[in-house]
């Protein structure tokens, strides 16, 4: 039995990474997938393309669609749900992936960079979840997960990789701290309504095709990895039961479901809660 069988759901940030694993994860679950990025083709030092993404999807024999979109627009954003439900129908389920950083001292990031992360990271996802909350609200239930970030917490000492890294990542994890904050809010006004809304994050950095940096740190600190698949069980994990309001974290949740780790497909068990990445799978 497929998870999401007869679901529709919009991936935002699809085209690559997280995004494009909870994708691929949900469609072998039986979901239509409209997948979202900012542009459909190629994209200068960045791997992957959401063109690829949806073909990729779809020849496995999976059903999936692209919409484009610069999420850090307002103007891109306004009707975006609306957009997305003439591919395949009204959304059940909304994940807001696409993020957006600025990697600098918090003593020097600028008023226009904290807005511009603000915008994308708090206000976009907040945005379209209003948009689907009506339609969804109407159809008697839904869910919207919220991807998060363990940016939200200040690096225990001694940092484990540099004081540059612990720092830099601040300005970043306020945006996320934010999310987390007003999605619970969001999550409990909504809930006798049916409708689910969630963030997750990462418990480490995603290890993802063509992250090579990525690699690299994994090939140090091991124990500051973990696996893509890790995220995509997780979000399908909360995209198909009745949980409210968790601000919660990859491992752990699957961890406390006592849930398997599968690989992308949905065939194959690949482990559990402590499965490490992989860095012996492919490189870019």
């Amino acid at each position: 039995m497929h998870e999401l069988g007869n679901k529709i759901a919009l991936v935002t940030g699809a085209s690559r990474g997280i995004g494009l694993a909870i994708a691929s994860r949900f469609a072998a679950e039986g979901a239509s997938v409209v997948m979202c990025a900012s542009r459909l083709g190629a994209h200068e030092n960045r791997p992957g393309t959401l063109e690829d993404a949806v073909a990729t999807i779809n020849q496995a024999g999976g059903n999936a669609a692209a919409i484009v979109a610069d999420l850090s627009d307002p103007g891109a954003r306004r009707g975006l749900v609306a957009r997305a439900a003439e591919s395949f129908g009204p959304l059940d389920i909304l994940v807001n992936n696409a993020a957006g950083s600025k990697m600098k001292l918090p003593s020097e990031v600028t008023a226009e960079e904290r807005n511009w992360m603000f915008d994308l990271n708090v206000n976009a996802p907040i945005d379209l979840a209003q948009q689907a909350i009506p339609a969804m609200r109407e159809r008697g239930g839904g869910w919207i997960l919220n991807i998060s970030s363990v940016t939200v917490k200040q690096p225990i000492v001694p940092y484990p990789d540099s004081q540059v890294a612990a720092h830099i990542i601040g300005a970043y994890g306020a945006t996320k701290a934010a999310l987390d904050r007003y999605s619970q809010a969001l999550a409990h006004e909504v809930a006798s309504d049916g409708i689910c809304i969630n963030t997750l994050a990462p418990e480490a950095i995603v290890l993802t095709t063509g992250a090579d940096y990525v690699r690299d740190i994994a090939e140090r600190r091991p124990d500051m990895v973990e696996p893509v698949e890790m995220m995509a069980e997780a979000a399908l994990l909360l995209c198909s039961k009745s949980m409210v309001g968790q601000v919660t974290y990859s491992r752990q949740l699957l961890h406390a479901a006592g849930r398997p780790l599968k690989a992308l497909d949905g065939k194959t068990i690949i482990g559990d809660a402590f499965t490490p990445a992989d860095l012996e799978g492919p490189k870019s």
